[in-house]
């Protein structure tokens, strides 16, 4: 198996079709970060597909220290908040959801069905500049995908092709996996922007190649990353990849940070929040580990 099969992130450009590509799949990385919350099948595709997108995205930041945040968010649907996150080659995500709503949409809910009118948030945190990009849009498609798509044509005007599989089998843990495809804003210098043009044959080739990959060319362990994009694009001249980097669970929740935000409510707040032991306790919602911070230690 090559070491671009699992937990990586590999990224490619097309010269020829003036486009990039990424390409990342997770599995032990996945199991880790789902490992934390007993999600319903629904559910688990949900967040995995999100954390797959999360990394699409956020492994195209450049500087270190550069965040990539997804929200998708509704008042009334069944899915009230799905939060994935991407930092240094780590991701992690979680969802909030009501369990008596959703049983009742059965084994395989629509993106709708599970959100209703919501709306997804991508919010791109550059350390080098500390400047925050966000764009916000109607969360609309059959999947998170699509949404990123909508997102990607509205606030960026850059036409994307973004596919994401998941896979399951009774007995063995999630596989979940996605391709991004962009026209190359180097490739727009000194023409008419696309999303005014009617015709766009490099980026309508490309893409209909790369909609040639199926869901179990995704998922397969088997099948390199690299050897992904070779197999869409080698008929079409030189295909660029980038050293795969790997990707791993990372909640950056710990004890000190904790007693740090706890130590800027003053002591009245501090002593309502506590138990009857005189204890705070802290729950992070993305890895579900719990903190007791004694109000004597934040004297």
């Amino acid at each position: 198996m090559s070491s671009a099969a699992v937990d990586t992130a590999l990224g490619f450009t097309v010269a020829a079709h003036h486009v990039r590509g990424r390409l990342v799949r997770l599995s032990a990385t996945l199991d880790d970060v789902l490992s934390a919350h007993a999600y319903p099948p629904a559910i688990e595709r949900l967040v995995a597909e999100a954390l797959v997108l999360a990394a699409l995205l956020g492994s195209t930041l450049k500087d270190e220290g550069g965040q990539l945040t997804l929200q998708a968010q509704t008042d009334n649907g069944v899915v009230s908040l799905l939060v994935a996150d991407y930092k240094d080659g780590a991701v992690r995500g979680y969802a909030k959801f009501d369990a008596d709503r959703l049983v009742e949409l059965g084994d395989d809910p629509s993106l709708f069905g599970l959100f209703g009118k919501g709306f997804l948030a991508i919010t791109f945190d550059m350390a080098a500049t500390g400047e925050r990009y966000q764009g916000i849009v109607p969360l609309e498609g059959d999947s998170l995908g699509q949404a990123a798509e909508y997102y990607f044509a509205q606030s960026e005007q850059i036409p994307s092709l973004i596919q994401i599989a998941t896979r399951h089998d009774a007995g063995e843990g999630c596989v979940a996996a996605g391709l991004l495809l962009q026209h190359l804003p180097e490739g727009e210098v000194g023409r008419e922007r696309l999303h005014v043009r009617h015709d766009e044959p490099e980026w309508q080739s490309a893409r209909v190649l790369a909609s040639t990959l199926s869901d179990g060319e995704l998922v397969d362990l088997n099948l390199p990353l690299d050897d992904i994009a070779w197999r869409l694009f080698h008929d079409e001249g030189e295909i660029r990849a980038t050293a795969p980097h790997q990707i791993v669970k990372g909640c950056r929740c710990n004890i000190d940070h904790i007693r740090d935000v706890l130590g800027r409510f003053g002591m009245a707040d501090r002593e309502e929040m506590a138990d009857e032991s005189g204890v705070i306790s802290v729950d992070c919602a993305f890895c579900s580990r719990l903190f007791a911070v004694p109000v004597t230690e934040l004297a």
